[in-house]
């Protein structure tokens, strides 16, 4: 899952991760300039023209050309002359640039494997859809994400969330970096398809260390049987890895296939753009209509409303209470689906009800100990409550189950790592390609005016009101769950020094 690496001179940039080194001693280069020069080391010897390099360092924003002149000025003097006395950069006269330097491209930086837990460890690959039928696809990912989820509620396996396996999808990988990857022992590979009514379903369970399949099978049934073989499945795999335990108590499962095919495309556009989340809610609206006592599709449509309080800049009292009551429904009407629980508590925790939020985190975790989302959500609850280690701890354990998640576990990370002073940590964190174009840019701003980079902090600043126009620092700190003022003042203190408005 690693990038390459660029050897010229006394240097090695590794833009994956972010670094220069000069002798193997790291170089203080700001973000854009690595961004610039991870450009131009890429395609030695041709010509970049200056917009492409714009776009590589300020990209979907307009700048003017004399911050690129700047920033590679910035660059000829971190580097030094070239090995034969020149520059490692040129100048192309009214066109661009080009680096001259000979490189030499390295494998990428060997991720560091993860330790293994202390109980069996297990990743479902995305199952392949074997039918001629893109429209399938959504079908197959979907019987993927519920056998994650099945398997995650049994309290004797560590299991990794949907996000990081899915990072694999239509890749060929050898199935022992995976698991080095993932940190897990055990892979479970499989393939589907559906047609005349019929499901039929290949899965086998690997064990990545020696290689052996420890048990494979295949089930051909009834379409409508389809969830009845996700459950035999997981049986199969908990009894090949643990021997026979008490089963988790049951599932609420859908009772209209159109209606799970709706929430399963619904819920891959939660995180994505305004745009999305209307889909999404048209999608998770249909879902419930054609299935009333559908619990999944009220949890997400819950999270709908909650994202589009988000995206508009928000909490409108009535995206609120809507968000709220289709939550309480969700767990009303499946009390041991976890994922409705913890929706559930950070709603309830955004309501101020935080006893209840405690306890509905509480109980989530306890259904559920593999559920990344639920460790993830409550690090951010528990930071604003001023509990910043605890915080740090949930967020970390979100990102072991989760190595690969979506982009707002990157903004809560920042965010805790922050409010722990740790505002270098906090920069990198927040800078990363995975979040650096979401709201995460007002801790970073708030991270970067701590540390006195204040020219830094105002550009940051300014991008992150082209997207939140209407942002203000009394609104969101009334509206955020904080329990604790003076983590709500470190906070505000930083937004200050910033230029947030106020």
């Amino acid at each position: 899952m690693q990038g390459s690496r660029f050897a010229f001179g006394p240097f090695v940039l590794d833009p994956g991760a972010g670094t220069l080194l000069r002798n193997d001693v790291p170089v203080a280069v700001g973000y854009r300039g690595l961004k610039l020069l991870a450009a131009l080391v890429g395609r030695p010897g041709e010509i970049l023209e200056k917009a492409e390099l714009m776009d590589a360092a300020w990209p979907g924003t307009a700048v003017e050309e004399g911050n690129l002149t700047v920033q590679i000025a910035q660059l000829r003097k971190l580097l030094g002359p070239a090995t034969d006395g020149g520059e490692w950069i040129s100048t192309v006269p009214r066109v661009g640039y080009r680096f001259t330097g000979v490189i030499e491209q390295l494998g990428g930086a060997k991720r560091k494997p993860l330790p293994l837990p202390g109980k069996p460890s297990i990743a479902v690959l995305p199952f392949v859809n074997i039918s001629n039928d893109p429209e399938q696809e959504s079908f197959t990912d979907g019987l993927t994400e519920d056998l994650i989820t099945d398997l995650s509620r049994v309290s004797g396996l560590f299991v990794i969330a949907r996000n990081s396996v899915f990072a694999y999808k239509g890749k060929a990988t050898d199935v022992r970096d995976i698991a080095q990857d993932l940190g897990v022992r055990y892979l479970l590979e499989g393939s589907a398809r559906h047609a005349a009514g019929r499901v039929r379903v290949n899965a086998q369970l690997v064990d990545a260390e020696s290689g052996d399949h420890l048990w494979a099978e295949r089930f051909d049934r009834s379409l409508e049987d389809v969830f009845a073989v996700q459950d035999e499945v997981t049986g199969k795999i908990v009894e090949a890895l643990l021997g026979r335990l008490r089963a988790p108590p049951p599932r609420n499962r859908p009772k209209n296939l159109e209606a799970y095919d709706l929430c399963v495309r619904a819920r891959k556009l939660m995180d994505d753009s305004p745009q999305t989340a209307q889909e999404a809610h048209l999608m998770l609206t249909r879902a419930i209509s054609l299935d009333p006592e559908y619990a999944e599709a009220y949890r997400w449509l819950a999270m709908n409303h909650w994202m589009g309080w988000v995206h508009s800049g928000g909490p409108t009292e009535t995206s609120r209470s809507v968000a709220l009551e289709l939550a309480r429904k969700a767990v009303a009407i499946d009390p041991n689906d976890a994922g409705c629980r913890w929706v559930l508590a950070y709603l309830l925790a955004y309501e101020r009800g935080f006893a209840e939020a405690d306890a509905e985190f509480a109980k989530a975790i306890e259904l559920d100990p593999n559920e990344a989302d639920a460790w993830a959500a409550l690090s951010d609850i528990a930071v604003l409550a001023g509990r910043v280690e605890e915080g740090l701890e949930h967020i970390r354990k979100a990102f072991r189950l989760n190595p690969f998640p979506a982009s707002w576990y990157y903004l809560t990370l920042g965010q805790a790592q922050y409010a722990a002073r740790e505002y270098e940590a906090a920069v990198d964190t927040l800078r990363r390609d995975e979040t650096y174009r979401t709201s995460s840019r007002r801790f970073l701003a708030a991270s970067l005016a701590q540390l006195g980079r204040h020219d830094e902090a105002r550009a940051e600043v300014e991008l992150f009101l082209v997207g939140n126009p209407h942002f203000t620092t009394r609104h969101w700190a009334t509206t955020e769950p904080f329990r604790d003022a003076a983590t709500l003042e470190h906070f505000v203190e930083g937004y200050r020094k910033a230029g947030l408005p106020e």
